[in-house]
């Protein structure tokens, strides 16, 4: 169960030093490109990888709106990040911020989209998150 938490924060961590390190002169979209080619090759060799060859056609078919929706927020995210450092944000704030306005997001959305309960644990933690935006940003 750790592993995949690992696997988030340590890409998470890169993800962030090389969108910062991203060169300003660099047009962000032809950048996004060639990340998308790579990652779009990498997705295909280990998808080949996963299944038999003869089940990929049937596994493509599988797919459904999310993955064209999810391909299309992940340019918006990744766009985001990268204008977000060209404008000045702190590798260690401007993450930072973003995740916690997402956390809270997703608190309201799993509320309203998916009825999950809201404990006075999570409203303290908001409160909490509150007061740190301030504290970090302030």
């Amino acid at each position: 169960m750790i592993w995949p938490m690992l696997m988030i924060v340590g890409s998470n961590c890169l993800y962030n030093i090389c969108t910062k390190s991203m060169p300003k002169e660099t047009n962000a979209f032809a950048a996004l490109t060639v990340t998308y080619l790579v990652g779009a090759v990498l997705s295909a060799v280990l998808f080949l990888v996963s299944v038999k060859p003869v089940n990929a056609v049937t596994e493509i078919t599988k797919t459904n709106w999310t993955s064209f929706v999810l391909g299309l927020v992940i340019v918006g995210l990744e766009a985001g990040y990268v204008f977000l450092y060209r404008a000045g944000w702190k590798v260690s704030s401007g993450a930072l911020t973003a995740n916690i306005c997402l956390a809270v997001a997703l608190l309201v959305i799993g509320y309203f989209l998916y009825k999950e309960s809201i404990s006075l644990k999570q409203l303290a933690g908001v409160a909490v998150c509150g007061v740190g935006l301030f504290l970090i940003n302030g």
